[in-house]
C-alpha cells in the first residue's frame, strides 16, 4: 500500500481483503456495481474461482461465448506481452476488469497496482491471479482513487479504458483531461500505453459493427447516435496529445485489432503487401461483407495510408522501446510456442528475434538452429540464402537472432503478376520456385516444410528464405511441400483462389482425391501445431456468428423484393396479360400485412391481385374499390378458402380475381403468411376431399328423395 497517501489523512477508514496473495482495497468502493455485463460475471466468477489457469482454455471450448473467451483468453495480453516490462517497474493498470491484462504484467514487473470500479469485476482479477504477491486492486471511482496515487510509476496501462473518458472524468474536455491526469503519474522516464480501436479503422469500412455499440458506421459517423465510449484517428489522438502539452510519443499498429492481436508494426516496419489477410475475426457479432479486407489493405499500404485504416492504436507516450515490430505464435501447442520481434539497435540497424513463451518450447528453438545448418549445406553456392540465426539470451531466455532481410517477398510478387493478370509472369516465378524447392532433393535428407511464399524474400539475385522452423530430418516430396505453398496461398483471396486449378492440376497434376487427401494432410499438420486446443481463428466459428458477403446480401435482397412484391393485372376484357401488369413494392409491413391503394382505369373489369410469391394463407382485412367493400363469396382465387375465411394457396403464384367497376380506387388490406409448401398442399387437398365428400352425400341423399331437406338447409 505503499502507492497511496495516508489514507487517514483524507478521513478515509482503510477496507483491505485479500484473495490468495492479492490486496483488495475497498476503501473507495460506493458499496455496489454501477456496471455489469449481467449473469455471465458470475459465471466467469464461478469459473475463476473453481479453476485453474491451466482449465481456461477447454472451458473457453466447451462455453462458445464471447463474454467467457474475452475476458479469460491468455491472447488478450499479446498487446503488452511485448513491451521490456523489467523486475523492478512499478506499473498502474488502470480500468483492470477481469485481468485479463494484469497477470502478464506482474509476471515480468516488480509491483502493479489495478484500479476499477467494479467489485465483481476486481474479484475476478483477484481469484485468477491469486497466487500474485505484487498486485493490489483498488475498487472504486477513478476521480476518487486518482488523487491518492503517487507520481513515479514507470508505466500507465489503459487497455481499452481510454474511450470512456467522458465517463471517468466529465466535464467539456475529457479527454484531454483524462490524458493529462493519467500521464502525470509516471516518471519521467516511464511510459503511458493506451490501446484503443481507431473509428476509421477498415473493419468498420467493410461491415463490422462499432465496438461499443454494436451498430454498423458509428464512429465513421461520427457517433451522432451517442453512446458514452469514443475512439478516435491517429489525428484525432494527435490534436488530444498537442492539448495536453504531450510531445514524445510513438504509435503502435496491432493486427488485426488490440484485443487479439497477433502482430504488431510500427512507423518503423509497417506491414507489406500480402502480410494483411487475416481479417475475419467478428468474434463478438454477426458482420457485414463489404469487400475483400486484404485486397482493400493492399492498395492502402500502396498508398501509404496504413496508419490512417488500421483497425486498431496502441499509443506510447514517453520513450519508444526499441521494438519495431512483433508477431506472436502463441496459439499453438506449448511445445512450438514462440514470440518473433524485430529489434531496433542503437546504431539504427533491425535484426530479428524469435523466443520461446517456454521452457516446454525451448527445444524447438534449438532445433531451428539446427535446421539453419543443414538447410545451409544443402543450399551452398546457390541463390538461395538460408537467412543466418545465431543463440542469443534475453533475461535468462535462451533464443536466436537473425539478419533482417530487405526485399519483396515471393508472395507480393505472384500477387502483382495476377492484379496485372500476367499468368505468363506468374508462372515463371512458380516455375522458379519449383526449381529451387527441388534442388538437392535426391542428396539431402533435410526439408524445409516452411518453403512457401511469404517466408521467401526476392532481393535482386538473392532468394532469402527467412523462416525455416518447420524442417524435418527427412525426405519429404517437393511436390508435397509445393502443395502446401499453394494450398495456404489461394486461401489468402478469391484473385488467388482463381489459381486454383493452375496450380494443383496444370502444375502438380494432382488428381482430385490426391487434392483431397492433401488437404487433410494439412489440416492434419495444423492439429499438431496447435495440439488439442482451438486456435483463435478456430473460436470465430465455434461461437458462432456470420459474415454475410455483399453478393449473397444482393441475392437474398433482389429475391425477397420480388417475393414481397404485389403483383396486379388488368382485364380490359380480353382476359389478363403480363403486359398489362404491374408491380407494387414497399407495400409489406414486417412482411405480414400488405397495404396497397391506385386507381383503377375506366376500362378495365376485372382486377387480378398476386399478393406475393410464395405459398401462403391470406386474410383480406379490407378490399375496396370505390363505395364498393368486397367478400370472399364474390372473389376467385386459385386456392382453397377455409371456413375461417381464411384462403390458403399451394402455388407460388396465388392470385385473386375480383369484377370492378373502372375509374374507381382500389384499396386493399391483406393479411399474408408464408406456409410450407407440403402443409399448403395438404390443407388444399384436404378442403377439395371434404367437398368430394359433402357433394357425393348430397347425390345419395337426392338420390333417396331427400333433396327437399337440403333445399331448405341450404
Amino acid at each position: 500500500m505503499a502507492d497511496f497517501k495516508d489514507a487517514v489523512d483524507n478521513n478515509q477508514e482503510q477496507k483491505i481483503e485479500k484473495v490468495g496473495e492479492v490486496v483488495l482495497d475497498l476503501t473507495y468502493y460506493p458499496g455496489e456495481d454501477y456496471y455489469s455485463d449481467g449473469d455471465i460475471e458470475d459465471d466467469i466468477l464461478d469459473i475463476v474461482k473453481n479453476n485453474s489457469k491451466e482449465a481456461f482454455p477447454k472451458i473457453i471450448e466447451e462455453r462458445k461465448s464471447w463474454p467467457v473467451f474475452y475476458h479469460l483468453s491468455s491472447y488478450r495480453s499479446n498487446i503488452i506481452d511485448w513491451i521490456p516490462f523489467k523486475k523492478t517497474d512499478k506499473v498502474l493498470e488502470i480500468g483492470s476488469g477481469c485481468g485479463a491484462i494484469t497477470g502478464a504484467v506482474a509476471a515480468k514487473a516488480g509491483s502493479v497496482t489495478c484500479i476499477d470500479l467494479s467489485k465483481k469485476r476486481s474479484l475476478v482479477n483477484a481469484y485468477r491471479n491469486k497466487s500474485c504477491d505484487n498486485i493490489t486492486i483498488m475498487v472504486g471511482n477513478f476521480k476518487d482513487i486518482e488523487p491518492q496515487l503517487s507520481e513515479d510509476y514507470d508505466y500507465v496501462l489503459l487497455i481499452g479504458v481510454f474511450e470512456y473518458g467522458q465517463a471517468y472524468i466529465g466535464g467539456s474536455h475529457p479527454y484531454e483531461d483524462f490524458m493529462k491526469i493519467c500521464n502525470r503519474h509516471r516518471k519521467d522516464n516511464g511510459r503511458l500505453v493506451i490501446a484503443i480501436e481507431n473509428k476509421f479503422g477498415l473493419k468498420y469500412w467493410a461491415g463490422c459493427r462499432e465496438d461499443h455499440l454494436g451498430t454498423y458506421f458509428s464512429g465513421l459517423e461520427g457517433y451522432h447516435e451517442g453512446g458514452v465510449a469514443r475512439t478516435f484517428t491517429r489525428h484525432g489522438f494527435e490534436k488530444i496529445l498537442s492539448k495536453a502539452g504531450i510531445s514524445e510519443y510513438a504509435f503502435y499498429y496491432p493486427y488485426p485489432d488490440y484485443k487479439f492481436m497477433t502482430t504488431i508494426y510500427s512507423d518503423k516496419y509497417l506491414p507489406k503487401k500480402g502480410e494483411l489477410s487475416n481479417n475475419l475475426r467478428n468474434f463478438d457479432r454477426d458482420r457485414l461483407l463489404l469487400f475483400d479486407e486484404k485486397q482493400v489493405f493492399d492498395q492502402i499500404i500502396e498508398e501509404k495510408e496504413f496508419p490512417l485504416f488500421s483497425n486498431s492504436y496502441l499509443l506510447v507516450i514517453g520513450s519508444a522501446p526499441n521494438i519495431a515490430y512483433a508477431r506472436f505464435s502463441n496459439d499453438r501447442d506449448e511445445a512450438w510456442k514462440i514470440t518473433t520481434t524485430m529489434v531496433e539497435e542503437k546504431t539504427g540497424a533491425l535484426h530479428i528475434e524469435k523466443m520461446p513463451c517456454s521452457d516446454k518450447s525451448q527445444p524447438h528453438i534449438e532445433k531451428t538452429k539446427r535446421a539453419y545448418e543443414l538447410l545451409s549445406k544443402r543450399y551452398e553456392n546457390t541463390k538461395i540464402d538460408i537467412n543466418k540465426c545465431v543463440l542469443v539470451s534475453r533475461n535468462g531466455i535462451k533464443g536466436l537472432a537473425f539478419e533482417f532481410c530487405k526485399g519483396v517477398t515471393l508472395e507480393a510478387l505472384l500477387d502483382a503478376c495476377l492484379a496485372k493478370n500476367d499468368i505468363k509472369g506468374f508462372k515463371v516465378l512458380i516455375d522458379e520456385y519449383l526449381k529451387w524447392l527441388a534442388f538437392g532433393e535426391e542428396s539431402s535428407d533435410v526439408s524445409n516444410l516452411d518453403f512457401i511464399f511469404p517466408n521467401i524474400i526476392v532481393e535482386r539475385d538473392k532468394w532469402h528464405v527467412i523462416d525455416y522452423e518447420w524442417t524435418v530430418e527427412k525426405k519429404i516430396s517437393s511436390k508435397d511441400i509445393a502443395f502446401r505453398a499453394f494450398y495456404n496461398y489461394i486461401l489468402g483471396s478469391e484473385i488467388r483462389k482463381e489459381q486454383e486449378n493452375l496450380l494443383f492440376k496444370d502444375i502438380l497434376h494432382y488428381t482430385d482425391k490426391e487434392i483431397a487427401d492433401a488437404i487433410e494432410d494439412e489440416r492434419e499438420f495444423q492439429k499438431m501445431i496447435t495440439g488439442d486446443k482451438v486456435s483463435v481463428n478456430g473460436m470465430r466459428e465455434i461461437i458462432g456468428n456470420k459474415a454475410y458477403e455483399l453478393k449473397s446480401i444482393e441475392a437474398s435482397c433482389t429475391f425477397t423484393h420480388e417475393k414481397f412484391a404485389v403483383q396486379i393485372f388488368y382485364d380490359r376484357g380480353n382476359g389478363f396479360s403480363e403486359k398489362d401488369s404491374f408491380r407494387i413494392r414497399d407495400c409489406f409491413d414486417e412482411y405480414k400485412f400488405a397495404r396497397f391503394e391506385f386507381d383503377v382505369p375506366e376500362d378495365v373489369v376485372r382486377v387480378r391481385i398476386d399478393p406475393c410469391a410464395f405459398c401462403c394463407s391470406v386474410g383480406i382485412n379490407r378490399l375496396s374499390v370505390g363505395d364498393r367493400l368486397y367478400t370472399n363469396d364474390v372473389m376467385e382465387i386459385n386456392g382453397s378458402l377455409q371456413e375461417s375465411g381464411y384462403m390458403v394457396f399451394d402455388t407460388v403464384d396465388p392470385n385473386i380475381v375480383i369484377p370492378v367497376a373502372g375509374g374507381k380506387r382500389l384499396s386493399a388490406d391483406i393479411e399474408v403468411c408464408e406456409l410450407p409448401q407440403m402443409l399448403a398442399k395438404q390443407i388444399v387437398d384436404n378442403s377439395k376431399n371434404m367437398e368430394e365428400i359433402e357433394l357425393s352425400f348430397i347425390d345419395k341423399l337426392k338420390n333417396k328423395g331427400k333433396s327437399l331437406f337440403y333445399d331448405k338447409k341450404n
